[in-house]
């Protein structure tokens, strides 16, 4: 049974970005590199085009980057990244660790310009005892370039449920489909890790699409081995299956081969939270949970939290709490 909730995140500003940028034209991946040499870069305002702030007429390959401090605050919070709408494509790191992207580089080119910037920022990404560095390549086919308007910063997610039993992290992960990768005895030793939640593109499978699998083991704690338990997976883009222990607990979406962009809605948008039957768990022993993903364009994969298990008593409360009357003005505006 799914709970899931499509509404957006509940996000509150932390850090304004806008401001003067470090600019060069051109392209090179060293320039991603947290340790990378800048001084010597041109400065430019963001969020603006980069005609109105002295490069007239440039259409190409162009880097910003962005040195920053955080507090140690900032380790317990949920995290997210605001870049606003960037013309055309653009590839965002964190300290030399891609987090998002919109769009498509050439050869095969597709605009991204209408496409607000939004991503998680995993905690171990940030440094707290030294600056932490934020680069963006950008390509712009013509007209107007560069991370042009928008919100640009780093906000907290404040809606957001801690799991009583936290399952972010390393799971394993394979490209394919084979209804056999659910069972709990199926030897996954030789698949690839991935870390979770995190789009699969920034994790050496940019542009794929298609089918996945993602699995992970994990033992109850014994405090929660007869509560009623909710399994919360974020949000997944596009379309999911989740089993436990080799029996299916709850899917949103619906999986099927030859799927193109039309064939889809907004899947990718909505929280997933799924019942789970205290007849499926092991309270004393090894549990596994497998995840089937059908990507159909674009990014892929377990890409938001929250990722684990919470009570059904702390999940109905947050579900039900009140709000308030801006809170409710602006999911009718959305």
């Amino acid at each position: 049974m799914s709970l899931g909730s499509s509404q957006a995140p509940d996000l509150r500003p932390l850090l304004n970005l806008s401001g003067n940028w470090k600019f060069e034209l051109g392209d090179n991946s060293r320039w991603s590199e947290q340790a990378f040499d800048d001084s010597k870069w041109d400065r430019i305002y963001a969020p603006a085009p980069w005609e109105e702030e002295g490069y007239p007429g440039y259409d190409g390959y162009a880097w910003y980057r962005k040195h920053f401090r955080v507090d140690a605050d900032f380790r317990t919070m949920s995290l997210y990244l605001r870049l606003g709408y960037i013309d055309d494509v653009s590839e965002v790191f964190l300290n030399g660790h891609m987090i998002g992207y919109t769009g498509m580089f050439p050869p095969d080119f597709m605009t991204g310009y209408a496409v607000a910037l939004e991503c998680l920022i995993p905690n171990e990404f940030l440094r707290y005892d030294t600056e932490n560095v934020i680069s963006v390549r950008v390509y712009d086919y013509k007209q107007a370039g560069g991370i042009t308007h928008g919100d640009v910063g780093i906000y907290e997610r404040r809606d957001f449920l801690n799991p009583d039993f936290d399952l972010s992290g390393k799971w394993k992960f394979k490209t394919g489909d084979d209804e056999s990768w659910a069972a709990s005895a199926f030897d996954d030793s030789r698949w690839q890790e991935v870390k979770v939640p995190l789009i699969w593109d920034a994790q050496g499978f940019k542009n794929y699409d298609g089918f996945v699998w993602y699995r992970v083991k994990f033992r109850i704690p014994a405090n929660l081995a007869n509560r009623r338990l909710v399994l919360l997976l974020g949000r997944i883009d596009d379309m999911d299956e989740a089993y436990l222990n080799g029996e299916l607990i709850g899917r949103t979406g619906r999986l099927r081969r030859g799927l193109s962009q039309k064939d889809y809605g907004n899947e990718y948008r909505q929280q997933r939270a799924y019942t789970i039957p205290l007849s499926l768990l092991n309270p004393k022993g090894e549990n596994t949970l497998a995840v089937r993903v059908q990507d159909v364009w674009l990014h892929g994969g377990i890409y938001d939290g929250p990722v684990g298990l919470v009570t059904r008593d702390r999940y109905m409360a947050r579900r039900e709490r009140p709000r308030s009357v801006w809170e409710l003005l602006r999911q009718a505006f959305e």
